[in-house]
């Protein structure tokens, strides 16, 4: 069995109602979206990665959607977040600025296209949209946070987005339609 880096008595679940991986000991019945304390934060990249991230986006379908949009998006966060951790970490104490040395280093290659932002997602995202390359599916004016609809909207379908800073942490959007 692949090693997961989560502690003994865990293991990776998928949610019914979301179809998204959650963390689950059997033992005390407990749930948890972000990974337990004292999970190994890089076996646990690479085996959500392999087991547990859908290889392309998920179509939802044409028609249509009302003036909504679809974007993906890379969340970087810090100890300053709204919520400082993630599936990736249980407890982010990274500082904001070495947050957007990371995230600026991300758009780069994006940029030089040595990578896609949904590829990069995967991995490297503190958000859960990463199981689905940061696909956030469709959402429309007053869903999400101001500076992240407001860059959202103002992008072409295709286009990446700059650094977007958030209460969340710090972000690039990509429009996917």
């Amino acid at each position: 069995m692949e090693e997961s880096g989560l502690p003994p008595g865990w293991e990776v679940r998928r949610s019914n109602t979301k179809n998204l991986p959650y963390y689950f000991c059997p033992e005390t019945k407990e749930s948890r979206w972000e990974p337990p304390a004292d999970t190994d934060p890089e076996k646990l990249k690479v085996y959500m990665a392999k087991f547990h991230s859908s290889k392309g986006l998920n179509a939802e379908g044409a028609g249509n959607h009302d003036g909504k949009i679809r974007c993906a998006h890379l969340l970087i966060k810090h100890y300053g977040s709204r919520r400082p951790a993630s599936w990736r970490e249980a407890k982010i104490t990274r500082t904001k600025e070495e947050a957007m040395s990371i995230i600026l280093a991300h758009e780069a290659r994006i940029r030089a296209g040595a990578t896609s932002l949904g590829d990069l997602a995967i991995t490297e995202s503190d958000c859960s949209s990463a199981r689905k390359r940061g696909d956030l599916g469709f959402f429309g004016r007053g869903d999400m946070q101001k500076e992240f609809e407001d860059a959202s909207f103002a992008l072409k379908p295709g286009e990446v987005s700059g650094v977007v800073e958030t209460a969340s942490g710090l972000h690039l959007i990509e429009r996917l339609e």
